[in-house]
């Protein structure tokens, strides 16, 4: 079911002041052709600590995202069920174990572990998914992700993951610069902060991104999967496939 351009979560943020602002970006939003599925840094690290407030888990586990992230945890498995199910690439992001190279200015909660960075299990990479190691907050900053994309005839990318301020919105704007076209399933995204989760979404949606509710992605899926196993000449399935 389509919904408004403004009906996300950032709706108990952003005055109407500000919504007449940013009127001259309202759009149709979509999933683009041929597209990927890109999981920024779903590693064990964001994790720690279990379904609590980050602020009561910071002093033991700085990274932690706490119950934002254990919240994203079923739908994003939901997105990953249907990806694979229809045959879409999936390209992970993670960190390096050993560099003196960090993505932010973060001076506390870097991993230390061995498994800190492996991706959590509920995610876990499949025999022809891609990892891409990545030192700095943006998947295309100094890493093979272009190459990978173009030989996999990729044109557009859904992204989920975190944190949505960090190397979700790096990720997603250097994407968009490059060329792709990018959507962001909005239920499997997260952040340390809410706040800061909500207005990155916001800014991301109206500037670089198509921020959808994870139940259009997936019926975009289900149809492009149904229109490919049509006869050719039968009619495809909405405008964009």
């Amino acid at each position: 079911m389509k919904i408004g351009f403004e009906d996300h979560c950032w709706a108990d943020l952003v005055p109407d002041e500000i919504l007449k602002v940013y009127e001259p970006y309202h759009r149709e939003v979509y999933v683009g052709e041929r597209a990927a599925l890109l999981a920024i840094d779903l590693y064990n690290l964001v994790y720690r600590g279990g379904a609590k407030a980050p602020h009561e888990l910071v002093e033991e586990y700085p990274s932690t995202c706490g119950q934002y992230a254990w919240d994203a945890i079923e739908p994003t498995k939901q997105l990953f069920a249907v990806a694979r199910s229809v045959g879409i690439p999936v390209l992970y992001t993670t960190a390096p174990t050993t560099s003196d190279v960090v993505a932010t200015n973060r001076q506390e909660g870097l991993g230390d572990t061995d498994d800190d960075y492996e991706i959590f299990e509920a995610f876990a990479p499949q025999e022809g998914d891609v990892m891409i190691v990545k030192e700095r907050a943006s998947a295309f900053y100094g890493t093979p992700i272009l190459a990978e994309l173009n030989r996999m005839g990729i044109g557009s990318l859904i992204i989920c993951g975190e944190s949505t301020s960090g190397c979700v919105r790096a990720s997603a704007v250097d994407a968009y610069s490059a060329g792709y076209h990018v959507s962001i399933a909005e239920e499997c995204v997260f952040d340390r902060s809410i706040l800061s989760h909500k207005i990155n979404l916001f800014d991301l949606h109206h500037k670089y991104a198509d921020v959808m509710p994870l139940s259009d992605i997936v019926s975009h899926l289900e149809d492009v999967a149904i229109s490919a196993t049509k006869p050719a000449g039968a009619a495809a399935t909405g405008k964009r496939n």
